[in-house]
């Protein structure tokens, strides 16, 4: 995909703020939507054009509105945990409407930002704190290889904040979950957007020994 206009959503983010510059210099025109205007200098740093939008309280007919005119997606939003209704409501149930959002407004190519563990058969307990997040994950990535999208699930395991080394291990090369940084990660996700190989597959992968682009012309197929 060259020169296309690209939307993350989550702009502000740890992972968005090294994506942005990355998705510029490739040639991208470059949207970020967040929802705090005190980020807005922040994120027209990274080049990218600024757009603050809550997206937990825009239904689907008002987010397709921000997304029309870009051929690509990429959810990189989040609650943050610590309170289960915002995780839902964000993880959850913004994603989900941000995918029929992605159809009516044109933008076939979307880019879903997950975790190593997201499914179904996640296995959380239901007492423990991250239960909301791993619940409200797999739905979403469940749901989103149900539409008509491009998609493609990035499921990074524990994020870390050591410089970019450019090589992974993917899960069909026998990785468990482990660690990867967010470098890495905004690595992956616009070598995705680059190219068509890992539509329709997720992407499931830690720090490693192979060059992202090699690993990723492999893909991991869920």
């Amino acid at each position: 995909m060259d020169n296309a206009r690209v939307l993350v959503v989550g702009g502000h983010g740890k992972v968005a703020l090294l994506l942005l510059p990355l998705l510029v210099e490739s040639g991208h025109r470059v949207t970020a939507v967040f929802r705090d205007p005190a980020h807005t200098d922040e994120v027209a740093e990274t080049g990218a054009d600024p757009v603050v939008a809550d997206v937990a309280r825009l239904d689907v007919e008002e987010l397709a509105k921000i997304f029309r005119g870009h051929d690509a997606i990429v959810w990189s939003a989040g609650a943050g945990g610590g309170d289960p209704a915002r995780t839902y409501a964000v993880d959850r149930d913004a994603a989900i409407r941000s995918m029929s959002a992605a159809s009516l407004a044109g933008a076939r190519r979307y880019v879903m930002v997950s975790y190593f563990g997201s499914q179904i058969d996640h296995g959380v307990p239901e007492d423990s704190g991250f239960f909301p997040y791993a619940e409200a994950k797999a739905a979403a990535d469940a749901h989103l290889a149900t539409t008509d999208l491009e998609w493609t699930v990035v499921a990074p395991s524990r994020l870390t904040s050591e410089p970019a080394g450019g090589r992974i291990e993917m899960a069909n090369q026998g990785a468990t979950s482990g660690s990867v940084s967010r470098a890495d990660v905004a690595a992956v996700v616009a070598h995705v957007l680059s190219g068509p190989a890992t539509i329709h597959r997720t992407i499931r992968f830690n720090s490693g020994a192979t060059p992202i682009a090699d690993a990723l012309s492999e893909g991991d197929l869920a």
